[in-house]
């Protein structure tokens, strides 16, 4: 029993490489969008990776190592 309106992969337009130029633009712009904004992440964690929650100083240290 062959069905006969299945379509088949040549009458597929994007099958082996058959796409047009606007889908191979499109797919080119997201992905470098996608690299772009990883790169800028990646920025931000390693610009922003210290902790600054620290309040002593080098004549007061802020921690009391003593017990009371």
């Amino acid at each position: 029993m062959k069905i006969d309106d299945e379509p088949t992969l040549d009458t597929i337009d994007d099958y082996n490489n058959n796409e047009s130029p606007e889908k191979r633009k499109t797919i080119y712009l997201i992905i470098a969008g996608l690299v772009i904004f990883m790169i800028g992440l990646s920025i931000i964690k390693v610009t922003n990776d210290t902790v600054s929650d620290y309040i002593g100083t080098s004549s007061s240290l802020g921690i009391d190592v003593s017990k009371h």
